[in-house]
C-alpha cells in the first residue's frame, strides 16, 4: 500500500470513528471506550497527515506560480518558498511514516529485568552487579520506579543472578534492545599481574504480564517451600518462607527467597513466571512472523553478543549497529539515552524498509 493510500486509509478511519461515536444510538459501554481510545490514539497521526497535505497543496500552488508570474521579484519570493517546502516535506513524510508504523502492543508494559553472570567467574559477577546499577540508575533518570525482586550474591558485591521490575512510562520500549550478551574488557580487582580479562553477563528483558495476558493453570504449577539462606549457607529466616515455581508444561522454574512472607514471595515468583511465560510466547509469534527477525535489533536472542564495555580505552561499543560511544563512565551512571534511542531509530529505519 503505498503512502497516499495509508494516509487517505487513516482519514476515513477517523471519520468513520467520530459519526460512530456520535450516531444518535450510541454504542455500548465498552465500545465506547475502545473506539475513543483508537479516536485519540489516531488523532495525532491525523494532525500529522493534514500538515503533511498542507504543505504539499502550497507546494503545488508556488510551484505553478513561479511557472506562471510574470513579476520577477514576486516569481522569485515564492521559488524561495517552494526550495524550503521541498526541503520539509519529505521530512513530514517521514514523520507520517514512522507514526502509522504498527506499534508493538508491549512497548507500553513494564519490565521484568533479570542479569545473569556468565563466563568469567567472579569478575563476571561483579560485572553483572555493575550492569544492575547502571539501569537501577537509568530508571532513576527516566523517573520509574525500580524494585529489587531477587538477588543471588557472591559476598564481594557481585551477582550471579539479580532480578528487578522496573514501572512507569515507556519502560519495555526503551529497554527492549539490552537483552542479550553484554561483554566486559579490564583488569578485575583480582588480577595481580594487571592483565586484561574478558567476562560476560546475560541480560534479559521481559514485558511484565499481567493475568489477562498469560493464562496458568495452577494444575500446571509444582510449588515447593524451603528455608531461605543468604550467601555461603547462612540462614536468613526460620520459617520455610522461599518458594520455588515450576512450570511443568515448559520446565521453567522461578524461585524466590527476599521476602519474610510465604505469601510476598510466591506473589513475586508468580509475576516473574509470568513474564516468562509470555516472552516464550512472544517469542513463537516471532518466529511465526518472520524468520529474518532473529538477525535483526531486538530479537531478544540471549545468546548474541550485543554490546562491549572496553576500560582501558573508555569505549562502549554496540555490535548490532556499529556504534562506538567513548564514555564508559557515563553510561555506567544510567546515561543510556544515546545508545537506546540509536538503537530505536534503526529499529525504525528497518520497519521501514520493509514497507518500501
Amino acid at each position: 500500500m503505498s503512502l497516499d493510500e495509508n494516509l487517505n486509509r487513516v482519514l476515513s478511519r477517523y471519520d468513520e470513528l467520530q459519526a460512530l461515536m456520535s450516531a444518535e444510538e450510541a454504542p455500548a459501554a465498552d465500545e465506547i471506550a475502545r473506539l475513543s481510545k483508537e479516536f485519540s490514539d489516531l488523532t495525532p497521526v491525523v494532525q500529522a497527515v493534514n500538515e503533511l497535505k498542507s504543505a504539499r497543496d502550497e507546494a503545488f500552488d508556488l510551484a505553478v506560480m513561479v511557472e506562471a508570474e510574470e513579476d520577477v521579484e514576486l516569481r522569485e519570493l515564492a521559488d524561495v518558498e517552494l526550495q524550503e517546502l521541498k526541503g520539509r516535506v519529505p521530512e513530514l513524510e517521514r514523520q507520517v511514516q514512522l507514526m502509522l508504523l504498527p506499534k508493538d502492543e508491549v512497548d507500553s508494559k513494564d519490565a521484568i529485568l533479570e542479569v545473569r553472570a556468565g563466563t568469567g567467574g567472579d569478575e563476571a559477577a561483579l560485572f553483572a552487579a555493575d550492569l544492575f546499577r547502571m539501569y537501577q540508575r537509568y530508571a532513576e533518570t527516566r523517573g520509574w520506579k525500580f524494585e529489587l525482586m531477587s538477588a543471588n550474591e557472591i559476598g564481594i558485591g557481585g551477582y550471579k543472578e539479580v532480578v528487578a521490575s522496573v514501572t512507569g512510562k515507556e519502560v519495555f520500549l526503551r529497554l527492549k534492545f539490552e537483552s542479550g550478551v553484554h561483554r566486559v574488557q579490564r583488569v578485575p580487582v583480582t588480577e595481580s599481574g594487571g592483565r586484561i580479562h574478558t567476562s560476560a553477563a546475560t541480560v534479559a528483558v521481559m514485558p511484565e504480564a499481567e493475568e489477562v495476558d498469560v493464562d496458568v493453570d495452577e494444575k500446571d504449577l509444582r510449588i515447593d517451600v524451603f528455608r531461605a539462606s543468604g550467601p555461603g549457607g547462612q540462614s536468613v529466616n526460620t520459617t520455610d518462607s522461599a518458594v520455588r515455581i515450576t512450570h511443568i508444561p515448559t520446565g521453567i522454574v522461578v524461585s524466590q527467597q527476599d521476602e519474610k512472607s510465604q505469601h510476598k514471595n510466591k506473589a513475586k515468583a508468580m509475576r516473574v513466571l509470568r513474564a516468562r511465560l509470555y516472552e516464550v510466547e512472544r517469542a513463537a509469534k516471532d518466529a511465526e512472523r518472520a524468520e529474518v527477525r532473529r538477525s535483526q535489533v531486538g530479537s531478544g536472542d540471549r545468546s548474541e553478543r550485543i554490546r562491549t564495555y572496553n576500560f582501558p580505552e573508555r569505549r562502549v561499543t554496540d555490535h548490532r549497529i556499529n556504534l562506538t560511544l567513548h564514555q564508559l563512565d557515563k553510561m555506567l551512571d544510567g546515561d543510556l539515552d544515546e545508545v537506546v534511542d540509536a538503537l530505536l531509530m534503526d529499529d525504525q529505519a528497518r520497519q521501514l524498509s520493509e514497507l518500501a
